[in-house]
């Protein structure tokens, strides 16, 4: 009966699956501290929105080229394009903000056009304005759009025509 007789003491005790989990745990947390995912979407929304205006501001200056004036800015739009809409021949389609809520603001005199959106890393973002804060030309062109929230939050980002500053 001897040869018959299984070793029962394979595998592991529950000591020692508790500590390998605790151990993956700490692991865990300790990479998700380092990646921080959230800051990792906030900067790739903030990437797309920079890409964003500076391909938007290319299909303005080919439009100033054509009429020797920038599109007229209608409730916050483009000649009164809805966001998303497509406006041939200078952009398949006018770009939208990444994240529902938030807005692209634009703005025209007719010779100089400012653009504006709201950075989610604010302050942590070298090109914000200010400090993460209104971007200055913001309240000296657009007179009437409140600040806080004409971009789904502060408007710490702006690009402009080549002549005025954001």
């Amino acid at each position: 009966m001897k040869g018959n007789n299984i070793d029962m003491h394979k595998g592991f005790t529950l000591i020692e699956l508790l500590v390998v989990i605790a151990i993956l745990g700490l692991l865990i947390s300790v990479l998700l501290t380092t990646i921080n995912p959230i800051a990792q979407f906030q900067k790739s929304n903030d990437a797309r929105r920079k890409t964003d205006l500076e391909t938007l501001q290319r299909a303005l200056e080919l439009y100033y080229q054509d009429n020797n004036a920038y599109p007229s800015s209608t409730s916050n739009e483009i000649n009164g394009l809805s966001w998303g809409s497509a406006w041939a021949p200078y952009i398949n389609k006018l770009p939208q903000d990444p994240v529902t809520g938030k807005n692209y603001v634009y703005f025209s005199t007719g010779q100089a056009y400012y653009l504006y959106t709201n950075l989610e890393r604010g302050s942590k973002d070298p090109q914000s304005c200010n400090n993460g804060n209104a971007c200055s030309g913001f309240s000296r062109a657009i007179v009437g759009f409140p600040q806080n929230t004409a971009c789904g939050g502060t408007c710490n980002y702006g690009i402009s025509s080549p002549n005025v500053s954001p």
